[in-house]
């Protein structure tokens, strides 16, 4: 607990909860690809359908119903990333209209595995991709079902806010030789917060939000199974432990990712895993019982004078607010197609395959005119602020949130709804020549004008 949160010491004085009151309700549904599904989403991999499942898939959702009497719901998905604005749209829409919200109630917010399902309709031509149309479609019912599930079944509780640190990301920006690489770079450094949310109703436990920043590429093209990476085992710890259910969001992570990760091998996901859950776990012990906060409640006198802190009922935590709002940012000379085609000659076919594949997609429907309009979401919930948008914006976005206010608790999450799924890089990584500065069609300064627009969004908010 942040000592800003502890206000002047005297007999009475508390150590501040954040918390969000409002009617809560939590559902789960198994969205685990079919066997067979394309799941090709590493330029190296020599083979395109799945084998197998690792670990199951979850879609989670969170209702939340607070003092404006506005339902919101936040799905929590085991993914990869839209390849297309249109499939996004889709299942998005569909779940819009099933649930019947409109555009500011929903978050959908993808965990980023690059060990799952193809998700791009587009490429129903290719072995696997058959499935791809039946497995969107899927998707969209999942994010129904639960949905609805969860607002049918939301009572009056409490979601009480901490931090913990775990040291599972590390720096992934590495150079060697003068060239730029994506891996562990040991001199670097790496945001380590994690930002919990723990869900309880009549002082029983009902779930647990995580909100972590690290790419899920432990594993990569050497496993032929579709997999949650490290997220399915930092579940099993936490729910094994609380007895609830866990919803993992994707922080910002551009420039994060595990030490150790290209494998096939899945103990290392699993062992990461644990490391995040037992993260959580710690954080979450050193709470008071849900609902109550520290209260210095007297002095007795030993050898020597002892501060009796107690746990007493706590309030606070109604008010809220949302938006959706979006910031225009710039687009730097982007090469045609066949241009690319002709640098990337020289590298191996189904790598230039994969690379070329990317860059089409992400033009289509999020490129229109000299600008793009980048959306974000954000939602407050009591003394909470969660943001979420599309793009893969480094992890200064939200270390900038989190300095900028830092009594409220900040969930800052990438890959949420869209259109634009792009790198948000800083001015660093351009210059360095970094894969996600040339990645990305956004120009560079995109990342500081997303993070102006984020602080005025939340500061606005706060304000409500």
């Amino acid at each position: 607990m942040d000592d800003a949160m502890v206000a002047a010491i005297h007999l009475g004085a508390r150590i501040r909860i954040p918390r969000t009151r409002a009617r809560i309700g939590v559902a789960r549904r198994d969205i685990t690809p079919p066997v067979g599904i394309r799941a090709k989403n590493w330029g190296p991999a020599d083979w395109e359908r799945s084998e197998g499942a690792h670990r199951p898939f979850e879609l989670t959702a969170l209702a939340v119903i607070a003092a404006d009497d506005l339902p919101r719901v936040l799905l929590a998905v085991d993914g990869t990333w839209w390849r297309r604005v249109a499939d996004e749209q889709g299942v998005r829409g569909a779940i819009l209209d099933g649930l019947g919200l409109d555009p500011d109630q929903l978050m959908l917010s993808l965990s980023h595995t690059h060990a799952g399902a193809v998700l791009c309709a587009a490429d129903a031509h290719l072995p696997g991709g058959e499935l791809i149309p039946g497995y969107l479609e899927a998707l969209a019912a999942a994010g129904v079902a639960a949905g609805r599930e969860a607002l049918d079944g939301a009572v009056p509780g409490l979601i009480e806010w901490t931090t913990g640190t775990c040291t599972l990301a590390a720096d992934r920006e590495l150079d060697v030789d003068g060239r730029p690489l994506v891996g562990y770079n040991p001199q670097g450094t790496a945001d380590d917060t994690v930002t919990i949310g723990r869900l309880s109703v009549d002082g029983a436990v009902r779930g647990t939000l995580v909100n972590y920043a690290c790419h899920p590429t432990t594993l990569a093209w050497q496993s032929r199974e579709v997999s949650p990476d490290y997220v399915g085992a930092m579940r099993e710890v936490i729910e094994s432990a609380t007895g609830a259910p866990c919803l993992f969001v994707q922080g910002a992570s551009g420039e994060l990712a595990p030490r150790e990760q290209y494998t096939g091998d899945v103990a290392v996901a699993d062992r990461h895993g644990r490391s995040l859950g037992h993260a959580v776990l710690a954080a979450l012990d050193a709470l008071p019982v849900p609902g109550e906060e520290l209260t210095l409640d007297g002095i007795v006198e030993s050898g020597a004078p002892l501060a009796i802190w107690t746990g007493r009922t706590a309030d606070g935590g109604e008010d809220a607010a949302g938006s959706v709002t979006s910031v225009e940012l710039p687009l730097r000379d982007l090469p045609t197609l066949d241009a690319l085609a002709e640098e990337w000659k020289d590298i191996d076919p189904r790598s230039r395959e994969e690379r070329l594949g990317r860059a089409r997609n992400l033009r289509d429907g999020y490129i229109d005119g000299p600008t793009v309009r980048h959306p974000v979401w954000a939602w407050r919930l009591g003394d909470a602020v969660i943001v979420g948008h599309p793009g893969e914006a480094y992890s200064r976005l939200q270390t900038t949130l989190r300095a900028r206010f830092p009594a409220t608790p900040i969930v800052v999450m990438n890959l949420t709804n869209g259109p634009g799924f792009v790198y948000l890089p800083t001015r660093d990584a351009y210059d360095r020549g970094a894969y996600q500065a040339w990645q990305t069609p956004l120009a560079p300064g995109a990342l500081d004008l997303l993070e102006t627009h984020a602080v005025a969004v939340v500061a606005e908010l706060l304000d409500h």
